[in-house]
């Protein structure tokens, strides 16, 4: 195990949050599973402002610990046919900007990190209810009153990361989220229900020093990960959505010896709204809060993203 003075006990958990901050466990994103035809396209650029503050471990000398983060995602969405099943997949790159302060043992510290952040892409196939169709056969299907799809996401440690620095914006591991969601439709009112876990690859290049030139290992247990959407239809691709979610797990290791009170036991609830601009055209804003928070960030969310799509070639 490695010992760590009260110096650099700000580092060590400001580094276990700015990840997850940007994207881990704290999904909320309704009707992730709603069909599209096949060959569709969409270029999404979303900005996201995330600011409040770190819950830590009560043994840990840290007090007043707050933090702002920026992070600007392009991401790339396909829809096809799998086996006869709608399917689609998206990949994103997130860029992050993060200042994180904290009182250590009656000491102000500062830190701040830009660069880019972990590279996420997410292949989803609808099981149930979600036939692949093409532009025309989609045009004249109803969408199906009741939906069961399944998911994996995966994040790659495309982040910056360097071993030296306790503070980093990549995880510098692998993180894989297999998930069910089911999405049933009433009326005007769409459900969402979502259950997945986060499985982590060890970060082997943990807290490098002088002391530590090797550094440690640092793992982290599975995450539960739970999410629960209404939304309602005001007219065709402009609709409002009430979400929650509520994630469990978490525990984390170095070099084998579990951190005292690692355990996540999270929730947040938020609001989504999509607004179409033109045909080809929608923005999506979002904003969340923490309404659970045993271990964490208590972050504050706004996200706002800009939609374009087109199907197949003809993206003019």
């Amino acid at each position: 195990m490695i010992a760590f003075g009260k110096s650099t006990a700000l580092t060590i958990g400001l580094a276990m949050w700015v990840a997850p901050a940007i994207c881990a466990a704290q999904d909320l994103t309704p009707r992730a599973y709603f069909p599209a035809p096949e060959k569709s396209n969409l270029v999404i650029l979303t900005y996201a402002f995330s600011d409040g503050e770190l819950v830590f471990d009560a043994t840990l000398p840290i007090t007043d610990a707050t933090g702002t983060i920026h992070t600007p995602v392009v991401s790339v969405y396909h829809a096809f046919g799998l086996f006869g099943r709608s399917a689609n997949v998206t990949g994103s790159l997130p860029f992050a900007v993060g200042e994180l302060r904290g009182n250590v043992a009656g000491e102000d510290r500062t830190a701040i990190r830009r660069g880019l952040a972990d590279t996420q892409v997410r292949l989803a196939v609808n099981i149930v209810g979600g036939p692949a169709l093409s532009v025309a056969e989609f045009g004249k299907t109803p969408l199906p009153r009741a939906i069961l799809g399944a998911s994996i996401k995966v994040v790659a440690p495309t982040g910056q990361y360097d071993p030296a620095r306790l503070i980093n914006i990549g995880a510098n591991r692998w993180g894989f989220k297999p998930e069910f969601g089911y999405t049933g439709r009433t009326g005007r009112f769409v459900i969402d229900a979502f259950a997945g876990i986060w499985l982590f690859t060890a970060n082997e290049s943990f807290g490098v020093s002088e002391a530590n030139p090797l550094g440690a290992t640092r793992t982290q247990d599975p995450i539960g990960a739970f999410e629960f959407h209404v939304s309602y239809d005001v007219k065709p691709r402009l609709w409002l959505s009430s979400d929650i979610n509520y994630w469990r797990g978490g525990r984390t290791s170095v070099n084998g010896v579990e951190g005292s009170n690692t355990l996540f036991a999270n929730s947040r609830l938020g609001i989504t709204g999509s607004l179409p601009l033109t045909r080809r055209q929608s923005l999506k804003v979002s904003y969340s809060d923490g309404v659970i928070v045993r271990i964490g960030g208590n972050f504050k969310v706004l996200s706002v993203g800009w939609q374009y799509g087109w199907i197949g070639t003809q993206w003019r």
